[in-house]
């Protein structure tokens, strides 16, 4: 019978390997999903029942709306178009293509599955919660589809999301890294708030949005390193015949 020490030893090696199933970077993976769908559904669950952070959301909305600014709102169009979802779909495809051709194959499963799934996902709890638009006096823009959550958002927290995932994975040195971070922290932010700042979102649902897009990424991203860990065990047990 194997010594209780040793049965704990092995179970941290694997916890701590960077290729094992049970690999820091999956363990992390899943704690960030679950971090990321509690919020999500604390911040839906306060939207459906109509709790204070949706006073937060008239509040701030009137806020942005009563100091408008003709450059602001030329640049929030700006970052609003480039993100919508035909030309972020645009976008996704074209990059899997390359990939795709230079036999990538990991990345262009979780990107396609991660924008494309996202998508769903996001039509399929708009029409769940069926939440009413902003409506202003004069809106920058006017929106006839559901509000919760913002799919302009969620398109740019996995997109973006994807994109440095595949940056921190290969990149060589912290300074990429850290650049490859950056982007996902500073874009998708300002996508959000171009949504709020036309009148197009609550503050809540560009939250939501983040949170159910970091969810749905980190389960793609899950999913692809489990499907990566059976073919390279499947790959050694025929090696091994």
């Amino acid at each position: 019978m194997e010594h209780p020490s040793k049965k704990l030893l092995k179970f941290l090696q694997a916890r701590l390997s960077r290729e094992g199933l049970l690999g820091i970077y999956l363990t992390l993976a899943i704690l960030l999903l679950i971090a990321a769908s509690w919020l999500f559904v604390a911040i839906a669950e306060d939207v459906a029942t109509g709790d204070a952070i949706t006073v937060v959301d008239v509040r701030f909305s009137a806020w942005v709306q009563a100091h408008p600014m003709a450059s602001v709102i030329l640049l929030m169009r700006v970052v609003s178009e480039l993100h919508s979802l035909w030309l972020i779909g645009i976008m996704t495809v074209a990059l899997s293509a390359y990939w795709w051709i230079r036999g990538l194959r990991d990345r262009v499963l979780v990107l396609m599955s991660a924008v494309f799934g996202g998508m769903l996902l996001n039509e399929i709890l708009k029409l769940v919660f069926l939440r009413a638009r902003p409506q202003f006096d004069h809106p920058y823009l006017t929106l006839t589809t559901y509000s919760f959550p913002s799919g302009h958002t969620m398109m740019a927290t996995v997109f973006y999301g994807a994109l440095a995932w595949v940056g921190w994975s290969r990149a060589g040195n912290w300074r990429t890294r850290f650049l490859a971070v950056s982007i996902p922290v500073i874009m998708t932010p300002l996508v959000g708030f171009s949504r709020i700042y036309l009148g197009a979102h609550y503050l809540s649902d560009v939250l939501g949005a983040m949170a159910e897009g970091a969810a749905w990424l980190t389960f793609c991203l899950i999913g692809a390193e489990v499907i990566k860990a059976k073919a390279r065990r499947v790959g050694n047990e025929s090696g091994s015949v």
